[in-house]
């Protein structure tokens, strides 16, 4: 019988005649072991893929979690952090975006860890917390030197209603249009150096108060409401500023807080507000002295971050009014005027 092309003779096993081919999924043991051991080190799988997003998860949680462990001996580094700090939460998405794209079960999980501190920081913030009521309504503004429009400045200030109205960086020459301009709404005000205050109510007790700078950019006074006196203190502490070779410059600032710390707690009156651009925020640990004996009213009564500079895009809250002895219901910035600074205002239950 004639054989068909390209058929071999079996042999009694059941082997061909001819050499075996190789199977497909045939190796050796050495091209095995060494397949193996890249699969084994190549980021594949929802586990082992996002090693590094993970990494920087952890990263940003550290960073977080131990910001008042970052130290000021080197350009004031731990002060420039704690100013910028809310900010950080812009990574989360960032970061949640790779997770999601990389499909990393493990880059997921830790991503849980800086969004779980960031919420526990400034999630009180987010959360709306105004309420109705308060009998005294305050504002501060920095009215910036350069003002272009002092006078619309002081129109949109009188428009906000409040009883106390307090004033930073008044240069000389501009006090006597703000004067003129408030007076119909606010009979009683006095300006010490480059601060003001204007009240509806009459004030006493009307002093600058030292903060170490060699002139006035602070003072007190006694503000007698329907409620009760209220001992009202403005300040404009001094300005920061980043600088490559000397990095965040703020020890001017940081002794004027200490010593503006320093006169609060000897107050006598048991309701104290403090209005002004202390340039810097409630997270800055330089501001202790200042902090720790006072309440923020937007910390505690406003809605969302209440960022005051710059005006044109605001990422920071430097302007505060803060209180002791006092219950904040509600605190807001106000729209932008001719200054580079936002107005900020509060509605205060007094006791």
């Amino acid at each position: 019988m004639t054989q068909a092309y390209g058929s071999t003779d079996a042999t009694p096993d059941g082997e061909t005649d001819s050499q075996p081919a190789a199977a497909p999924g045939f190796r050796t043991r050495q091209s095995r072991f060494k397949e193996r051991f890249l699969r084994w080190w190549r980021p594949a799988g929802m586990w082992r893929r996002g090693i590094v997003t993970a990494v920087f998860a952890v990263a940003l949680t550290l960073v977080l979690f131990f910001h008042s462990d970052v130290p000021n001996r080197i350009g004031n580094l731990g002060s420039l952090l704690e100013t910028f700090l809310p900010w950080l939460g812009l990574a989360l998405p960032v970061l949640l975006a790779v997770a999601v794209t990389r499909r990393s079960a493990t880059a997921l999980i830790a991503l849980l860890l800086p969004a779980v501190v960031w919420l526990n920081l400034f999630g009180g913030l987010v959360a709306p917390k105004s309420s109705s009521g308060g009998d005294l309504t305050v504002l501060t503004h920095n009215v910036n030197a350069e003002n272009p429009d002092p006078d619309g400045t002081a129109r949109d200030l009188v428009a906000a209603g409040a009883d106390i109205v307090a004033l930073e960086e008044l240069p000389e020459s501009q006090q006597p249009r703000y004067a003129r301009d408030l007076a119909a709404a606010y009979p009683y005000h006095s300006v010490q150096g480059t601060v003001g205050l204007w009240s509806r109510y009459p004030m006493s007790g009307v002093r600058p108060v030292d903060i170490r700078m060699g002139w006035t950019r602070a003072m007190r006074a006694a503000v007698s409401t329907p409620h009760g006196p209220v001992a009202v203190y403005v300040a404009h502490l001094p300005s920061v500023r980043v600088k490559f070779d000397a990095g965040f410059t703020a020890g001017q600032r940081d002794h004027a807080a200490d010593a503006l710390g320093q006169a609060i707690a000897a107050e006598k009156l048991r309701s104290v507000v403090l209005l002004g651009d202390l340039n810097g925020t409630m997270n800055d640990r330089a501001l202790a002295s200042v902090t720790s004996q006072m309440r923020s009213t937007q910390g505690a009564a406003g809605n969302g971050f209440g960022f005051s500079w710059p005006a044109s895009f605001p990422m920071a809250r430097i302007d505060q009014i803060l209180v002791k002895g006092v219950d904040p219901r509600s605190s807001w910035t106000l729209p932008r005027t001719g200054s580079d600074h936002l107005p900020v205002a509060a509605r205060l239950q007094l006791p």
